[in-house]
Parts: structure tokens; sequence; C-alpha cells
């Protein structure tokens, strides 16, 4: 059985500052087998890498955040596509996306970013780690016209709006939310999600799992999401855990 895949964290935060590598050398120990690290602006970019350069098990996702957007230009997105191409730790574009939350950012700016970095992932032939926060129908509007690989991270959307999105290939994500108690539409979610299209995440050292929530989140608490998830799908969580990781190498090419 394969150990646990956290397809999607931030260790570089400064959360982890007096822990990280205490924390992070824990891992093996703790049934943590891979971990993929996401950047969301030009400074997590460098400490992303510095991560997966530090760590075997790491491995890095470059990419623009929409909450980071407002110093950014698009050229500046050549340095992204730069660091893809000749660093080996970079598995995917990301974290890239909408968030129409957060006021900040123009959604036209947030558009156009995240439409160029869908392209550009698929110029580059990598998966690209999609946030979606209150924006699921231009999420989903610029997925089905440009198909690229990847995963919904952190999925909040409906069971029948998680169809389409399987029909060209996405994979879904679902970490600790998964886990609170009034998140029924979840739970639907996941019901209508494949097990081969499955993926474990943390988004750590954020939204932590019941019966952690409101501490920090860290990859070895993902077993308490794939316990649900096995509820949910009448298995085990071992064999959560198992298929998960299987299905996180398929897409980032581990």
């Amino acid at each position: 059985m394969s150990g646990i895949f956290d397809t999607h964290a931030h260790f570089d935060d400064e959360w982890f500052n007096e822990d990280r590598d205490t924390l992070l050398s824990s891992f093996c120990d703790n049934g943590v087998e891979l971990v993929m690290n996401c950047a969301t602006n030009p400074e997590t970019i460098k400490s992303t890498l510095n991560l997966a350069h530090r760590y075997d098990f790491i491995y890095a996702a470059v990419g623009f955040h929409p909450e980071d957007l407002n110093p950014l230009s698009l050229e500046q997105l050549e340095t992204v596509k730069e660091l893809a191409v000749k660093d080996k730790k970079v598995k995917a574009i990301g974290e890239i996306g909408l968030d129409y939350y957060w006021k900040e950012v123009p959604h036209a700016k947030q558009i156009e970013f995240f439409e160029a970095q869908i392209l550009l992932a698929k110029e580059l032939d990598l998966p690209i780690i999609v946030h979606d926060r209150e924006a699921h129908e231009d999420t989903y509007r610029l997925l089905l016209k440009h198909k690229p690989k990847g995963v919904l991270h952190c999925y909040s959307g409906s069971a029948e709006s998680v169809k389409p999105l399987l029909d060209i290939g996405m994979y879904i994500g679902f970490g600790g939310a998964l886990t609170f108690k009034n998140n029924k539409k979840g739970v639907r979610a996941c019901e209508a999600v494949p097990t081969d299209r499955l993926l474990l995440e943390t988004d750590a050292p954020y939204m932590a799992p019941v019966p952690c929530r409101g501490k920090r989140n860290d990859s070895t608490l993902i077993r308490f999401v794939a316990e649900r998830i096995a509820a949910i799908k009448d298995d085990t969580a071992e064999r959560v855990i198992d298929i998960c990781n299987r299905n996180g190498r398929e897409l980032f090419r581990i």
C-alpha cells in the first residue's frame, strides 16, 4: 500500500517557520510519502522551489493565485514558464484560478491571468491546480473551453457540475472541508466522483479536518479526510489513500 500523497499544501507559509524542518522530517515515519507544494506569487515560487530542492518527497507547482495579481503583469508569466521548463521538480502550473470572494482584484484581471496560465500549462504539457471560490460559472466556462489537464482544488461545486469536469479529464481534490458536519453538498459531490479521479489534499496550513478544525493543518491529518471518503464510498481509508496516491502520481507524472 502507498502512503499519503498530499496534492496541495503550502509548507513555505510562515505558520511553519518555527518547526518546519522538524515537521517535514517526521512525515516519512507518519505515513506521508509525497507532497505537492503550491506557489501563489513570485515570492512563494522561490520558497516553494527551495523546499522542493531540500526534500526529495516535495514537488512544486508554480503560478499566480487570483488574490495576488494586483502588482503583477502578464509579462511576469515568462518567469513561470522558464522555471517550469528548466526545473525538474516543477510538476504543475498552480495555484491558479478565480476568487470572487475577495474584491480587491477585478474579475477581468483574474480571468485574463487564469486563461493565460491555462494556455501556458497546455503549451508546456503540464497539469493545472485550480482555485475556485465563489466563481464556479467563469471557472467552469474556461476549463470547458480549453480542456486542460489538472485538478479542481478543494472542490466546492455541486454533484451536477462535476460531471462535465470529469468528462474533460479533470481530477477533483477534497480536503478538510469534506469532514465538516454540515457539508452535505461536498458529500454529494464526492459520491459523484469515481475513485480513479479523486485526490487527497490539505491546503496546509489551512482547512484542518474535524477533529482538528481551527488548528494548523498538515499532511499527517489527511487520514481524517481519507476516513470520510471511505465512509462515503463504503471502502477503507487505507485503500482511499492508496488509490489517491496513484491518481496523483498519474496526474503529475511522478
